[in-house]
């Protein structure tokens, strides 16, 4: 399922992009495709558009909050029904970890711009 290595590695930078393909998602996210489809039903938040064929597309939102779930589940242990009420019951502290994800992102690219021009 999960490296246990992996779970203190950083996640890459999400693209500005409006929909990500589930396999996007999956390595955005470093979760395999089979475990994304599992939460859609264990966590009523995610809901990724569907569309022909019932492909899922997910949109920043989703990816931000499965990333907000995995922390949840791989990193500080919760079960998925632990996850499933810090989720229901945890607007402002969700918004908080997903600015700190956007700062950590534009820092990443700010360094990279600064190591361009000095190239």
């Amino acid at each position: 399922m999960l490296d246990p290595n992996s779970s203190n590695v950083e996640l890459p930078p999400i693209p500005g992009k409006r929909y990500f393909t589930i396999g996007e998602v999956s390595e955005l996210c470093q979760v395999k495709p089979h475990v994304l489809r599992y939460w859609e039903q264990e966590f009523p938040q995610l809901k990724p558009v569907k569309r022909r064929g019932n492909r899922r597309y997910y949109q920043r939102h989703d990816v931000e909050m499965i990333r907000n779930i995995r922390s949840l589940l791989y990193e500080q242990g919760f079960t998925i029904g632990g996850a499933r009420q810090q989720l229901s019951g945890e607007g402002a502290k969700y918004e908080d970890h997903s600015r700190v994800d956007i700062i950590r992102q534009l820092r990443r690219e700010l360094e990279e711009l600064l190591a361009f021009l000095k190239a």
